[in-house]
């Protein structure tokens, strides 16, 4: 855990952090305010300055969670939003994480990790553990070419690559590409919705 947290906090000291757009990403936005149950357990893995849990938050979301392995972005969305409960900001490492969700939003956290076998079949078998029985996990994942640079992230893939790794756990409700992407990003999303199996 301690390399890539210091790489973490390190693109967060150094403001490179070019996947920030500064507010909740239209696509979940829009998923979000879809949602009757506001009842439901939520987890937003990798969640950065969690602009979508804010959201959330604000719209009567009262049981949602955000995961980051830095603490910076934690303390900084502790800022802005000071009534969040403290025992639902978690810094740790995604794949020991525990918990049972009803729902866990993905912000291209995927495409985060070295794109290395071990690492994404990790990444889905983690995702499956996290979700109780008829659990969702939906968000966005890039829809950009894999090259074969390790260092540079975010890490791509298609829609056949990401729904080899996430079919033995999880059956695809929906994964297209996104039609309603903020403009920098069109072109170069997916919106998937899956099912635990």
């Amino acid at each position: 855990m301690k390399e890539e947290e210091h790489y973490w906090t390190e693109r967060y000291n150094n403001n490179s952090t070019g996947w920030d757009v500064g507010y909740p990403s239209t696509p979940i936005k829009e998923y979000v305010d879809q949602l009757a149950d506001k009842s439901i357990k939520i987890l937003i893995p990798g969640a950065g300055n969690a602009y979508e849990a804010e959201y959330l938050w604000k719209a009567g979301f009262k049981n949602v969670h955000i995961l980051d392995i830095s603490e910076i972005p934690l303390k900084e969305f502790k800022k802005r939003t000071p009534d969040f409960p403290e025992e639902h900001i978690h810094q740790a490492d995604f794949f020991q994480f525990k918990g049972q969700f009803d729902l866990i939003l993905e912000q291209t956290f995927f495409c985060s990790f070295p794109p290395t076998d071990s690492n994404r079949n990790a990444y889905a078998k983690q995702m499956a553990q996290l979700l109780k029985p008829n659990g969702k996990l939906a968000g966005l994942w890039f829809n950009i070419p894999l090259t074969g640079d390790m260092e540079k992230r975010p890490f791509g893939g298609n829609k056949d690559l990401y729904t080899k790794y996430l079919s033995p756990y999880f059956k695809t409700i929906t994964f297209d590409p996104c039609y309603n992407s903020i403009k920098p990003r069109q072109g170069n999303e997916l919106f998937g919705i899956f099912q635990v199996r």
